[in-house]
């Protein structure tokens, strides 16, 4: 039986191409596409119905097109549409910013944590309430964004200090970078009591009281993540070779990777701005995307973000039925379930190998 070794130019990852079916490649495909836009949809509906009041199928496709002053109507206009926008918005632009970070940095364990973003992001919102005495959600998403994007600028002004930027020197910084944000924010926290009650409902990550405001504040910070997204994808599967191999084939590393940080920077902070710090979707997502399309970050990209949006619709659903009329908030949820979900993927399918 004849193995051939194909390669793709925007793909450079070799390729072993079976005869057989059995051994043809993961690739993907636009049908997987599809699919996971049906699922996304399927997730949304149930969003729309599933809570301490329930609602019928039929009953919600009536009053989400035409509101009739129902308690129904109200339950999802007023409350369940703006969640659920709001969690398809978050979960895809964790997703696509852990694929990116994944890819850019050469590192199968990177999330969009790993620069720092996060807890730049949390340092702000901490220091806005102990400061100024901030209490709206909503205020909290502009000190998140900002501080999102000083904890992006100064971990690439560090990596980029000598020689420029690397998958190592990002890592560094961003891990130095967050570890004096966090120091700073359990210091603030652990001496001032009224912080400390603010504080401790937004980090545990929640789309709970948030409404349409909420969610057209951080739309177009995603939105331009998205765009610097699309940019840099088709150069990742090069960077895969190294900065050396992947400037001879004509990309340039510096640019892309920090295209990649502004990207990561713009998604993770309207993420956290949003919802509050989620933790493992970023990870998790494109291990399961590489699972289902292979290494192609053509692919892997787009999937990890309709995989994130799915995963973090379904952790909340899961979070409103799992302790019958409390809610559990969604972030605690990804982390009960995230957790041992990745260790038996990795045990599993060896997803830890890019």
């Amino acid at each position: 039986m004849t193995t051939l070794e194909k390669t793709d130019p925007a793909n450079p990852i070799p390729v072993r191409a079976n005869s057989s079916r059995s051994g043809s490649p993961r690739r993907g495909s636009w049908r997987i596409v599809v699919v996971l836009l049906l699922a996304v949809l399927v997730c949304a509906m149930l969003s729309l119905m599933v809570g301490n009041v329930g609602i019928t199928p039929t009953r919600t496709i009536q009053v989400l097109f035409s509101a009739d002053g129902s308690q129904a109507s109200a339950i999802v206009h007023n409350l369940r549409l703006p969640r659920t926008l709001l969690l398809l918005v978050v979960g895809l632009a964790l997703g696509v910013s852990g694929a990116l970070m994944q890819g850019q940095s050469r590192n199968p364990l990177a999330d969009p944590g790993l620069l720092g973003v996060s807890e730049g992001a949390s340092l702000a919102v901490v220091l806005a309430i102990f400061w100024l005495h901030i209490s709206s959600p909503v205020a909290y998403g502009w000190f998140a964004l900002l501080g999102a994007g000083l904890t992006a600028w100064l971990v690439f002004s560090i990596s980029a200090a000598r020689g420029g930027p690397s998958p190592l020197t990002l890592v560094l910084a961003g891990a130095a970078v967050s570890a004096l944000a966090s120091a700073i924010i359990t210091s603030i926290i652990t001496s001032n009591v009224s912080t400390l009650d603010q504080y401790r409902f937004w980090v545990v990550g929640s789309a709970a009281g948030r409404g349409l405001d909420a969610f057209w504040q951080v739309l177009p910070f995603i939105a331009l993540g998205v765009v610097l997204t699309v940019i840099c994808t088709p150069a990742i599967n090069l960077l895969q070779l190294g900065d050396d191999a992947a400037r001879a084939l004509g990309v340039r590393p510096g640019l892309h990777k920090f295209l990649g940080v502004c990207a990561v920077m713009l998604l993770t902070g309207g993420a956290v701005a949003a919802c509050g710090p989620i933790g493992f979707l970023g990870l998790v997502s494109p291990h399961v995307a590489r699972f289902v399309c292979g290494p192609d970050y053509r692919w892997v990209v787009p999937y990890s973000g309709l995989i994130g949006a799915i995963v973090l619709t379904l952790a909340d659903i899961l979070g409103r039925v799992i302790a019958g009329g409390a809610e559990v908030q969604v972030g605690i949820v990804m982390a009960l379930v995230g957790g041992p979900a990745f260790v038996v993927l990795v045990r599993r399918a060896r997803l830890i190998q890019l």
